[in-house]
Formats: structure tokens, C-alpha cells, sequence
């Protein structure tokens, strides 16, 4: 029996308002397929000669229409996998999703491992659930790219990384991916003392045997709060320092070789090592932007074009006096400089408050990860200072934090205005007054 998937809503322009779809329908098969999720109805719904079967109110309907070539069917599902997320078997010692306390939102437990997420959204999953009638799918839908944890290629090293239990080879999974004609992007968390030094040389060496393939590699630290297992040890600035000279090396062979460099240190390692953020060249078109590597470039060059455009207006006659720009530990040094001239060119008194992660330990450092509850600890200010705090803390569905917090909650508890911005051009728009963001 199908389970298909239940309509929230129908545009009015799309084809299911014309093949007579309704809100609170239930989609079941599309061309005599039985939908699994949207891709599904994608793939099998691409023909210009359309039938359906429809579950309305517990009444079987069956539907027929013409699509118009490139007609998007307008159809926006409760879920968009309809027979349930494939969740994550694996142990991994690092898993982020096991290093957080209980009590958060229930989405932040959910140990994701859906290759049709990986497809759909640009999760990245460990293939070590497939069965055969997935890479038959795979096969038929040619489902790319997929974005795939890979950690270490060595077989003995990736499971033990990632539990213990018996997995298949990754080299021969990818292989049959490109086989299939699927591409992937891959990434490698660096764990020191288990997947670094001569394994690394090994991994890297392995999936650029596999490039054809294998697009892309981002190399990320690990991220270590304080509920994680203390065997564990984190990426120092040293070892960051040498993680992007080994990284260097490979960079300038892909280069060569490929007009292309294969290997993407991610944003975290140039700030833990001291380094310059490489320039938007060094990206490639940002292969890993989805793995948030290249952020920290498109926020300083989005800075550098709101700063030439700065250059060109009149000082704004702003009603705020002093603003507080709240950031995580690792973004602070580069949102000084940014401060200092924001403050020269409005008069407002701009300052930047580094908020320390004490909800999940000194370790995590990035805005996107702060809480409520720290903010409200540490970004105490002047009656009439507008607190501006990062978008990334807040989740795009309910608008709360890690810990819970809304921004309306944040306001009441610090008898502060605040506003949210994610962009320089954000931060910008405050200033002059044109309304909290």
C-alpha cells in the first residue's frame, strides 16, 4: 500500500490546481508509480501525459491531465520524504548530533543518513544503509550529486570511526556511483590522532585517484562540545596550520592537473590558524558552500561591495546611538574591522561582543551554534544600545535558538531592542534606521 504524500498546500498556477489537486490531499502514485517522495514524483511526473490516484477525506481519486512542457506542478508536501527519514546506524565518537544535551528541539536529534536528503538538501550521509534496491533507484534516477562523509579510507580506520560495525569499502561504493554517472562531493572531519597524518595522505590520495567522481573534498575540524566523549581531542592551531599546508600541496596539484583544486580546507581552519581567508578565486565556484566552506568569503566580499557603496552616500541622520554586533568567538576579529568603519561613516557608536559557547563548551566558536541563554549572560549593555544578533542562531522554521529563545524572549529578558541581520547589508540598513531586520 502507498503512503504518498500529504499536500499542504496547491499554487494556483501549477499543474496540480489543474489536474484538480487540493490542500489536504493525499498524492499516492503518479503515472502508475507509487510515490516515495518528491523525487519520485519528479522523476515519474516529468511526462506530458499526467494520471494520478489521490486519497481525499478517505475517497480514492484518479486524475488525468496534459503538462505543459516545464510546467512546475506547484505542489508544496507536509514532507518532502513520504515514507520516513532514514536515520544514521553508525556510532561515530564525534557525531555532533550525540554531543548535544538533551532537552533541545526535537529536529536536533534526528541523526540524518538519507541519500535523498543528500540529493534533495545537501546532507551529507555515509552510504553504510544501502541496500540493493537503493543503488537500483540510484541507477534509474541518477540521483547527483551526492554529498558523502567519507572520514577516512582505509577500511579498518573508517569503522572504527564510524562504530565499529561491519561497512561496506567506500572506494568501491564511490566507484560504482561514478559508474552510474553520479558525481559527489565529499568531506573528511579531521579527528587528530585517528584520521590525520599518513590516513589523510591515504584518504586524499584515494578520492583523487577517484576524481572523476569525486568533485570536491572539504577537510573540516572536528567539532567537540562538552557532552562529547573526552578521548576525543581537538583541531589545534598548530595542527590547523598544518592541516592547510598538507591541504596547500594538493591545491596546487588539482590545480594544475585539473584547472580546479579538489581540496577545500574548511572556513574554521583559517580562523583557528591565524590565516587569511583565501579569495573567492580559491573556491571554484563554491563546491562546499553547502558545507558552509567559503562563508567567511562571501560575507567579507558581500562587505566589500556594501563598503564601496558606503564611500558614495552621505552620513545617515540614524535615531540609534550605539549598536552592539554579537558574534561568536571565532567571527569577532574579523567583525572589528568592520565595526571601526561602520562606526566612522554613520557616527553610531558600533561595537562587536564576542559570546563565549558555554551551553556546548569553549570549543564551539561559530555564531551559528550560540544560544539564547549565553547571549543573554554575556551581551549585557547600555539602556540604549540596539543589540544586533547574527541570523544563523536562529532556525528558519519556528525563529528560536539552540536553547529555545525567540527573539521577542531575548528582548523581554535583556530590556534591549534587538535586531537580526545576516548580511553587512543588513547591519547597514539598521544603522540608517530603516527597521530591525
Amino acid at each position: 500500500m502507498s503512503i504518498g504524500g500529504l499536500l499542504d498546500a496547491v499554487e494556483d498556477r501549477g499543474f496540480g490546481r489543474a489536474l484538480g489537486l487540493r490542500a489536504g490531499d493525499r498524492l499516492l502514485s503518479v503515472n502508475g508509480h507509487e510515490l516515495r517522495d518528491v523525487i519520485d514524483l519528479q522523476f515519474y511526473g516529468a511526462e506530458s501525459h499526467v494520471t494520478a490516484e489521490v486519497d481525499r477525506n478517505g475517497v480514492r481519486l484518479h486524475l488525468a491531465g496534459e503538462r505543459a512542457e516545464g510546467q512546475s506542478w506547484g505542489l508544496v508536501f507536509q514532507e518532502p520524504l513520504f515514507d520516513g527519514l532514514r536515520t544514521c546506524a553508525n556510532r561515530c565518537p564525534f557525531c555532533f548530533v550525540s554531543g548535544l544535551p538533551p532537552g533541545l528541539r526535537p529536529s536536533l536529534s534526528v541523526r540524518d543518513d538519507d541519500y535523498r536528503l543528500s540529493f534533495l538538501s545537501g546532507s551529507f550521509v555515509t552510504l553504510t544503509n544501502l541496500d540493493e534496491s537503493d543503488w537500483q533507484r540510484l541507477a534509474e534516477q541518477r540521483l547527483s550529486p551526492l554529498h558523502v562523509s567519507v572520514q577516512a579510507t582505509d577500511p579498518s580506520v573508517r569503522r572504527r570511526l564510524l562504530g565499529g560495525a561491519p561497512i561496506p569499502d567506500i572506494c568501491e561504493q564511490l566507484a560504482r556511483l561514478g559508474r552510474l554517472g553520479i558525481v559527489v562531493e565529499a568531506q573528511v572531519v579531521v579527528c587528530p590522532g585517528l584520521n590525520d597524518g599518513a590516513v589523510l595522505q591515504r584518504t586524499v590520495a584515494d578520492l583523487w585517484s577517484l576524481r572523476d567522481t569525486v568533485q570536491s573534498v572539504a577537510l573540516v575540524p572536528v567539532g567537540l562540545t562538552r557532552y562529547q566523549a573526552a578521548r576525543l581531542r581537538p583541531v589545534t592551531s598548530d595542527l590547523a596550520r598544518e592541516l592547510l599546508a598538507f591541504a596547500s600541496d594538493w591545491r596546487r596539484l588539482a590545480l594544475r592537473r585539473t584547472g580546479r583544486r579538489f581540496l577545500y580546507p574548511a572556513d574554521e581552519l583559517y580562523l583557528l590558524a591565524g590565516e587569511p581567508v583565501p579569495g573567492a578565486a580559491a573556491y571554484d565556484g563554491y563546491p562546499q558552500l553547502a558545507n558552509g566552506v567559503g562563508l567567511v568569503r562571501r560575507f567579507l566580499d558581500a562587505w566589500a561591495v556594501q563598503r564601496r557603496c558606503l564611500l558614495r552616500r552621505a552620513r545617515p541622520q540614524s535615531r540609534i546611538a550605539r549598536v552592539a554586533l554579537v558574534t561568536g568567538v571565532a567571527m569577532a576579529p574579523l567583525l572589528a574591522d568592520i565595526a571601526s568603519a561602520l562606526e566612522a561613516w554613520s557616527g553610531v557608536s558600533v561595537r562587536v561582543v564576542a559570546v563565549e559557547n558555554h551551553f556546548l563548551g569553549e570549543r564551539i566558536t561559530v555564531a551559528g551554534l550560540l544560544t539564547g541563554g549565553d547571549v543573554v549572560e554575556q551581551a549585557q549593555s547600555a539602556p540604549d544600545e540596539l543589540i544586533v544578533l547574527p541570523g544563523v542562531m536562529f532556525d528558519a522554521e519556528g525563529g528560536r535558538t539552540l536553547d529555545g529563545w525567540r527573539q521577542e524572549d531575548l528582548e523581554e529578558t535583556l530590556g534591549r531592542p534587538i535586531a537580526i541581520a545576516g548580511t553587512p547589508a543588513d547591519v547597514i540598513h539598521i544603522l540608517v534606521g530603516q527597521g530591525h531586520v
